[in-house]
């Protein structure tokens, strides 16, 4: 039936997924098609709505609901569609949960759980809290330095900045480590990486770390390996052993649900909440448009009962 959408049952919905791939693979819309024996206008309708499924059920980095829209966009993110693509349940009965605030009780649950679950306990605490407490990407963590945290004489850095090396951007932004909670796991996860002398340097400085060493390390006590992907003057970094960190920590935390932007959303709500306004979220982010803060993350608008109730 060519008017199934993904997700109306399973066959359409992996067709839906098996056209996506077909089309960020350079193929036409017309020659997918002719493979599918459906209507061009089909094919786009289902590759369109699958995009969208995906964006807001798991995320897309780089994209939001409308660039979905322009196979050129899906095909600049085809490296960010795949790797969302391995979390995605095309045939899940369930709705979609991207656009959860997690609460402040579930966070409390989810470090308990970590804490239990996870191998290394004093980093994943500390990455998870990271997360919520800067906004910032995954791969924007893993290219922090102990130096962008602390200051020489241990102290934390209240407000920092995010290099313009280590920005998805490109451009340098604020960053705050404003958290209790925040101070206490890397003190946890510091100290031991200072017992196992893991980037140690002066014994008088940083806490006894090398500045310059990431302020996240992996199990085997080296930073994360970051990969370039994409043609020649168009390069990407790329950290996969990060983005299945996260995961496993979303496992652990019974959050299965959760992604890096999903957090953010969370992070953005929080700062609603407290009266920020679209420049201020931006800044946080490090997304410089007022107008795609709006895009991207939308306040969510109450109802007109709820507004009206009770006014006296």
């Amino acid at each position: 039936m060519e008017d199934d959408e993904p997700g109306s049952t399973g066959g359409a919905a992996i067709q839906a997924v098996a056209m996506l791939r077909a089309v960020i693979d350079g193929r036409t819309y017309d020659s997918v098609a002719a493979d599918f024996g459906i209507t061009r206008t089909a094919v786009e309708r289902r590759v369109k709505a699958v995009a969208i499924r995906l964006c807001r059920e798991v995320g897309i980095e780089g994209m939001n609901d409308g660039a979905t829209a322009f196979v050129r966009r899906l095909r600049e993110r085809r490296e960010a569609i795949l790797h969302a693509l391995e979390r995605f349940e095309p045939v899940a009965g369930h709705a979609p949960k991207g656009d959860r605030v997690v609460s402040a009780d579930e966070i409390t649950r989810a470090v308990l759980r970590i804490r239990g679950r996870s191998a290394q306990p004093a980093r994943d605490v500390a990455l998870f809290y990271t997360l919520f407490v800067t906004g910032a990407r995954p791969l924007e963590i893993v290219r922090l330095r102990v130096g962008d945290y602390l200051q020489a004489d241990g102290a934390v850095r209240r407000e920092s900045e995010l290099p313009a090396t280590a920005s998805i951007s490109g451009k340098s932004r604020p960053l705050y480590f404003a958290s209790r909670k925040l101070d206490d796991a890397l003190a946890a996860y510091l100290a031991e990486r200072v017992a196992r002398s893991h980037g140690a340097g002066d014994s008088n400085a940083y806490r006894g770390l090398d500045p310059d060493s990431p302020l996240f390390l992996s199990a085997t006590g080296e930073g994360f390996r970051i990969t370039q992907y994409g043609a020649e003057g168009r390069r990407r970094c790329l950290c996969r052993p990060i983005l299945e960190t996260y995961r496993k920590l979303f496992r652990y935390a019974e959050l299965e649900w959760a992604t890096p932007l999903s957090i953010r959303r969370t992070v953005v709500a929080r700062l609603y909440d407290r009266g920020a306004d679209e420049e201020q979220v931006g800044l946080v982010l490090g997304i410089s448009e007022r107008s795609a803060v709006r895009e991207q993350f939308p306040r969510t608008r109450p109802s007109m009962t709820s507004l009206v109730q009770e006014l006296v």
